[in-house]
C-alpha cells in the first residue's frame, strides 16, 4: 500500500461520537489525506482501523482517542494533524477544575442533578455503552435523544418501555435529526418556528418535509425523531405513540405530520388508530410503493394550516455540446439519506420496474454483498447505511465514498443518468458543492469522451437559512451540468424521464414524469 501512515493514541482524551464525526470529516478533507479515522478506541473502532491497515497500539481502550491516518506523504500527515488540533480545539472544553469550579460530572444522573431545568439528554457514545447512559438519563427524569447506532433492538425496546412508564420520550437509537423548541440536534436544517410538529422515523425524510414547509413560509414547532426502527414490527411504534401524545399536548402545535420509512403494516395500522383518536390532527406521511411522496405530504401540511404552497424550485444545468452522443438507458442513484433513497426508489420502480439496492424495497432486488452494480440494471445505494459508514464519517459529512462511487458508476457504459441527494443544514458538510461539482463535471466530460451522454439530477434538501447557502450550492451544481431540484420526488421523476427518453432525444430535453 503506497503513501505514509500514522497512528496515535491519546489516553483519556474522550469526545462524543457526534463531535468526532465532524473532526474525522475535517481531517479526511485535508490535502493529500486518503483515509482518516478519529474515534474512541473501542474494540469496533480498533478493528476498523486494522481493516484500514492501521492497527492501534496494544492497550488502547474505549476511553482513549484513536487517530489513524493515511496520506500521500509525511507532509500530508503533518497537515492532517494540524487540522486535527484545530478541530479538537474547537470542541467544547471540559469544565475547569480550578478554584471555585466543580469537577465535571462523572455520570449522566449527576449531570442531570446539576442542570435542574434540563429536560432532555443527548447520548452520543459508542453503541454498546448507549443503553446504560440512556437508562441513567431516564431514571433522572430526562427524555433522551440517542444518536448512537449499533444498539441492539432488545435494548431499544427496553429503553422505550422504561420511557413510557415514566411518561418520557426516547428518540433513537440512531436518531440523527431533531428540532426541539427551535434547537436543532444532530443533522438539522435552519427552519422558522411555526405550527407544524413532526414525528419522524426518518432523518432525511423529516429534513425534506421541514425544508419544503419552510420554502412555503410554514414553520415547525418541534421535530421529534424516533430512530429508523421505531415503526418496525420489533419495536412496534413505541416512541411514535409517546411523541404523538406529546405533540398533541403542545399548544404551539396545530398539525402533526408523522414521517416514516416504509413501516410494518400492522404497526402503521396501530399508530394510525392512535393518531385518529387525538385532538390535534395528524397527517400520515408513511413511505411505500403505493403511497404519496414527501413533497405531496408537505403540500398537504402547508394547505392544512392555511398556508400557500410554493412549488419547489428547480435549477437547470448549464448547456453543453452533446450532439451525436449515445444515451444509455440505466439509472443509478447515490444517496446520503436513506429515506430519500427509499422515496426515489419508490418513484423509479413504478416506471422502471426493479431497482436494485443495499436497502431494497423488495428483498428480491437486493444487491450482492459486495454492492457490485455492473450489469445490475437500475440501482440506488444508501451510502449512509450503517454497513457503509463503518470506519468513516457519514456521507453527509465526508463525501469521499460517494465521490469514488460516482466515478465508478459514471464509467459504466450502461449508465445514462445519475441521481444523487445533497443535504444541507447544521452538522452536514460545510460546502458539499465544492467537492461534488468538479466531480460531476469531470464525470459528464469523461462519459462524453466515451461517446455517451451522462445526465445528472440532484435532489437538494435545504433552506435559505442553512449555513452552506442553498442558492450558491444549487448554482454550483447546475453549473457543473446537473439538473437540481428542491423536491426529492421531483428529482426522481426527472431522472426516470431522462432514463426512459429515446436514445436519440435532443440534448436539451429534460422532461419530467407527472406526480
Amino acid at each position: 500500500m503506497s503513501g505514509s501512515t500514522r497512528v496515535r493514541v491519546r489516553p483519556g482524551a474522550y469526545h462524543d461520537s457526534v463531535s468526532l464525526m465532524q473532526v474525522s470529516g475535517a481531517v479526511g478533507r485535508a490535502p493529500g489525506v486518503s483515509a482518516a479515522l478519529v474515534a474512541m478506541a473501542t474494540p469496533l473502532n480498533v478493528e476498523l482501523a486494522a481493516g484500514m491497515g492501521l492497527p492501534a497500539p496494544e492497550g488502547a481502550g474505549p476511553n482513549d482517542l484513536l487517530v489513524a491516518l493515511r496520506g500521500e506523504d509525511e507532509a500530508a500527515l503533518d497537515g492532517a494533524e494540524q487540522v486535527l488540533e484545530q478541530a479538537l480545539a474547537g470542541l467544547s472544553a471540559p469544565a475547569s477544575a480550578g478554584w471555585g469550579a466543580p469537577p465535571p460530572p462523572r455520570t449522566t444522573a449527576a449531570a442531570a442533578a446539576r442542570a435542574a431545568d434540563a429536560g432532555l439528554a443527548l447520548v452520543s457514545v459508542p453503541g454498546p455503552s448507549a443503553c446504560a447512559e440512556a437508562l441513567d438519563a431516564l431514571r433522572a427524569g430526562l427524555s433522551v435523544m440517542v444518536f448512537s447506532d449499533n444498539v441492539p433492538v432488545e435494548q431499544e425496546v427496553l429503553l422505550k418501555d422504561e420511557a413510557a412508564r415514566r411518561d418520557l420520550l426516547v428518540m433513537g437509537p440512531d436518531c440523527g435529526t431533531a428540532v426541539v423548541a427551535g434547537v436543532g440536534l444532530g443533522f438539522a436544517n435552519a427552519v422558522r418556528p411555526g405550527p407544524v410538529g413532526l414525528v419522524a422515523a426518518s432523518g432525511t425524510g423529516a429534513q425534506q418535509v421541514m425544508a419544503l414547509l419552510d420554502a412555503s413560509g410554514v414553520g415547525v414547532s418541534h421535530c421529534l425523531g424516533l430512530g429508523g426502527r421505531d415503526l418496525s414490527a420489533a419495536v412496534g411504534g413505541r416512541s411514535a405513540r409517546q411523541a404523538l401524545r406529546a405533540l398533541d399536548a403542545d399548544p404551539a402545535t396545530e398539525l402533526v405530520v408523522l414521517v416514516s420509512k416504509p413501516p410494518a403494516p400492522e404497526v402503521a395500522e396501530e399508530v394510525a388508530a392512535l393518531a385518529a383518536s387525538l385532538g390535534t390532527p395528524v397527517q400520515l406521511a408513511l413511505l411505500g410503493p403505493d403511497r404519496d411522496d414527501l413533497t405531496a405530504a408537505a403540500r398537504a401540511a402547508v394547505e392544512a394550516v392555511g398556508g400557500t404552497w410554493s412549488a419547489p424550485e428547480r435549477w437547470d444545468p448549464a448547456g453543453h455540446d452533446d450532439a451525436g452522443l449515445r444515451r444509455a438507458p440505466v439509472l443509478r442513484g447515490l444517496f446520503a439519506g436513506g429515506t430519500l433513497c427509499d422515496e426515489a426508489m419508490a418513484v423509479a420502480a413504478r416506471a422502471l420496474g426493479p431497482v436494485r439496492s443495499n436497502i431494497p424495497l423488495d428483498p428480491a432486488w437486493a444487491l450482492p454483498d459486495d454492492l457490485a452494480t455492473a450489469g445490475a440494471g437500475h440501482a440506488m445505494l444508501d451510502l449512509g447505511d450503517d454497513r457503509m459508514t463503518q470506519g468513516r464519517a457519514h456521507p453527509m459529512i465526508d463525501q469521499r465514498t460517494r465521490l469514488d462511487r460516482l466515478a465508478q458508476e459514471a464509467d459504466d457504459p450502461d449508465v445514462g443518468v445519475l441521481l444523487l441527494d445533497v443535504v444541507l443544514g447544521h452538522g452536514a458538510h460545510p460546502d458539499p458543492a465544492s467537492e461534488l461539482a468538479p466531480a460531476l463535471g469531470a464525470a459528464v466530460a469523461r462519459a462524453a469522451g466515451q461517446g455517451r451522454r451522462l445526465d445528472v439530477v440532484v435532489s437538494l434538501c435545504g433552506t435559505d437559512a442553512d449555513p452552506q447557502g442553498l442558492r450558491q450550492q444549487a448554482a454550483a451544481l447546475a453549473g457543473a451540468g446537473a439538473q437540481v431540484h428542491r423536491s426529492n420526488a421531483a428529482a426522481a421523476r426527472a431522472a426516470v424521464a431522462l432514463a426512459t427518453a429515446p436514445a436519440t432525444a435532443p440534448a436539451t430535453a429534460s422532461p419530467e414524469v407527472p406526480a
